[in-house]
């Protein structure tokens, strides 16, 4: 990595923000330079609590700040795909929180300006840097459970709060944009190619669903069997189940360093494994951006490579779920 920072500006105070990506700027040796927000005394009193150098009025602000080289965009899911197309004109590389777009109509048009962009756009799914991914597609390339057949996924966690942005229609909320799209980013790395075809079922809260369950069918007769939602304790517990034995996963999208791999065979000694060194889970991905930026390495996972497939797959969960 280069000695120079790379310099960051974030759109809005999002809990993630400062839960997830500012402590793994700092582990990756970046720096906030700027937020943004739509109270200017709120910003400021959020960038001095968090160790961001300035807090501004408004995003334009910080698209427009000539220090800023990368920007996050953790804003609510419908303006995902404006602001990210306003950073990309702005010339500046972007992370945008997932799902990048509301369905892949949007996707098709948000990655045609990223196609022309001068740097590049990617979806904040940051799993596949971190070194447990990489030991996980070490293995699966070994051969180590034989042909990868089926992939079972779940992300859940306990929403206790009744008025949570994630339970609005109107900002493009529900269990399977916030939490169901990881197991489909998943899938389609690992099964490259897209989702053929889904049937789902969900149950509705007020306005959107807050458990959803899929079965999603892939090239090859392999699938992938989702469940996501609000309603139950925190699991993300992942088995890639293959030919000749199983890799379990305790947390495939934000291992910590205690985060276990398991690999079971007939007849032999389970293997298990911490491959995780860094923090936190973004560290990875923004060491990656910032040696893009250095040019010290080729762009790699960006939104052009893989987020229209994970749009299209959701339309099609989504759709079967209704």
């Amino acid at each position: 990595m280069s000695t120079s920072p790379t310099r960051w500006g974030v759109l809005g105070t999002a809990g993630i923000a400062r839960s997830r990506f500012l402590p793994a700027l700092a582990e990756a040796g970046g720096e906030a330079v700027v937020v943004g927000g739509r109270d200017g005394v709120r910003a400021a009193d959020f960038a001095a609590a968090h160790g961001v150098a300035r807090g501004v009025a408004g995003y334009e602000a910080v698209l427009a700040d000539p220090a800023v080289q990368a920007v996050y965009v953790p804003l609510p899911n419908t303006l995902h795909a404006e602001w990210a197309v306003a950073a990309l004109e702005a010339g500046k590389a972007v992370l945008c929180e997932k799902p990048l777009c509301v369905d892949a109509d949007q996707a098709r048009r948000v990655l045609a300006v990223a196609e022309r962009a001068a740097l590049p756009l990617w979806e904040a799914f940051v799993f596949p840097f971190t070194d447990q991914h990489r030991r996980l597609t070490e293995l699966l390339a070994e051969g180590a459970v034989g042909e990868l057949r089926e992939v079972s996924g779940a992300f859940h966690f306990l929403l206790r709060r009744t008025e949570d942005i994630r339970l609005s229609a109107a900002v493009a909320g529900g269990a399977l944009a916030d939490v169901g799209c990881y197991p489909l980013r998943l899938a389609a790395e690992l099964f490259g190619g897209p989702a053929l075809a889904a049937a789902a079922s969900q149950v509705r809260g007020a306005e959107v669903e807050t458990e959803l369950a899929a079965l999603v069918d892939y090239a090859g007769d392999r699938r992938l069997l989702l469940s996501c939602g609000f309603r139950r304790s925190a699991d993300t517990t992942t088995v890639l189940s293959g030919t000749e034995g199983t890799i379990r996963l305790e947390d495939p999208y934000h291992p910590r360093p205690d985060s276990t791999l398991e690999l079971r065979r007939p007849g032999a000694e389970t293997l298990v494994e911490r491959p995780t060194r860094d923090q936190h889970s973004f560290t990875a991905a923004l060491r990656h951006v910032g040696a893009v930026l250095a040019g010290e390495e080729e762009p790699r996972h960006t939104a052009r490579t893989s987020s229209l497939a994970v749009a299209e797959a959701m339309d099609l969960v989504r759709t079967a779920a209704r």
